[in-house]
């Protein structure tokens, strides 16, 4: 019983370091978009490209899934293949 507790212990230890020792991710100069303001999610390339004109710059699809982006003076676009997938506003 003894072994089991310190077996027991000692992995509850590990996995609260393991949670303690998690990396945050840096979105300074970024913010959420609102629906009302940007792109709705689903949207098309094509749509978003006839509502808001061609973007400042386009960068290419990256991962799998391939995920791109459009950067717009205002807000930047992310794509899943051809479909909005969020927005965010630029400070």
């Amino acid at each position: 019983m003894t072994k089991l507790l310190k077996t027991t212990f000692i992995a509850l230890v590990l996995g609260v370091a393991g949670i303690v020792g998690a990396d945050t991710l840096d979105m300074d100069g970024t913010t959420a978009q609102p629906a009302s303001v940007g792109p709705v999610s689903g949207s098309t390339q094509a749509s978003v490209e006839a509502s808001y004109g061609s973007p400042n710059s386009k960068k290419a699809a990256v991962g799998d899934p391939p995920i791109s982006s459009w950067e717009y003076d205002s807000f930047v676009v992310f794509f899943e293949n051809d479909r909005v997938v969020h927005a965010v506003k630029k400070r």
